[in-house]
């Protein structure tokens, strides 16, 4: 089941919802500003993207700038982070199964389908 992570506000994200809207394929929204997710969540998608937790960082966001930026964090406080303020979430992620994509540009979403 295809799983995209939303924010219907960031054109980049329509894009990649849209994209999906073109496939034969059913899926799941999640607005994940609505519906924050959890610690493990987190994790979980970090570990399909094969990505690092700063990776998965929007690091130009104010939250980041005024809260973390140029602080040493560890993975888990960086995890704890994107928690606490889901904007700072790349956007949007598609998940299929055990893969994931940061779909940007909204192609890459073809990379796990």
């Amino acid at each position: 089941m295809l799983t995209i992570y939303h924010n219907p506000r960031c054109s980049k994200s329509r894009e990649g919802l849209a994209l999906l809207e073109l496939q034969d394929k059913p899926f799941t929204v999640i607005k994940y500003l609505n519906e924050p997710l959890t610690k493990p969540e987190l994790t979980d998608i970090i570990t399909k993207l094969g990505i690092t937790p700063i990776e998965l960082v929007r690091q130009k966001e104010k939250i980041w700038i005024d809260n973390y930026k140029g602080r040493t964090l560890t993975d888990n406080e960086i995890i704890n982070a994107l928690a606490t303020h889901p904007t700072l979430i790349e956007r949007p992620i598609v998940v299929n199964g055990d893969k994931a994509v940061i779909a940007r540009p909204a192609e890459r979403v073809k990379e796990i389908l």
